[in-house]
């Protein structure tokens, strides 16, 4: 019975001082900050889907807005941040070759070079280029893998617009 006992106070304390919630969101961001914009990207690649800037732009927005205590703005003139970029490449390559030089996957890349101009607490501009890639079946039609591939791929490069965001301060 001592033993229960024992074993319930140390249960019962370590949940008493366990956090109910851990946020990171907004550690490091400068207190004068209160909203953003991005300008819809380029695509300067001639084999991205059309409205593949277009979209990336939008889950940027998104990303930042549920992500942080900024709001989107309409006037560059009246926020803080401004967010511009350039898709750069956009490739498939074949990679895992076997005999014969028939490849096993394929490798999706998205390379996208952003600026973002920071107005206060003092003007700066971060600069970063997010390169990410996602692997597929070689046999499997692009075309028909390639929106879940780019939703993937478009998650990691918002999630480095992030963190670029957070940390660099």
């Amino acid at each position: 019975m001592h033993k229960i006992l024992s074993i319930a106070v140390v249960l019962f304390g370590l949940t008493s001082c366990w956090p109910t919630r851990v946020s990171f969101v907004d550690v490091s961001m400068p207190e004068e900050w209160k909203s953003f914009t991005v300008k819809t990207l380029e695509n300067n690649t001639g084999n991205a889907p059309l409205s593949y800037n277009a979209t990336l732009t939008e889950l940027i927005k998104d990303g930042i807005q549920n992500n942080s205590r900024l709001s989107l703005e309409d006037n560059v003139d009246n926020s803080e941040v401004n967010i511009e970029g350039i898709i750069s490449s956009y490739t498939i390559t074949p990679v895992a070759l076997q005999e014969g030089d028939a490849a096993a996957q394929n490798r999706l890349t998205v390379t996208v070079q952003f600026e973002i101009f920071i107005s206060e607490p003092e003007e700066d501009i971060m600069e970063l280029t997010s390169s990410r890639f996602i692997d597929y079946d070689a046999n499997t039609d692009l075309g028909t893998v390639e929106n879940e591939l780019l939703s993937e791929v478009s998650d990691q490069i918002v999630q480095d617009v992030l963190n670029k965001l957070f940390s660099n301060w």
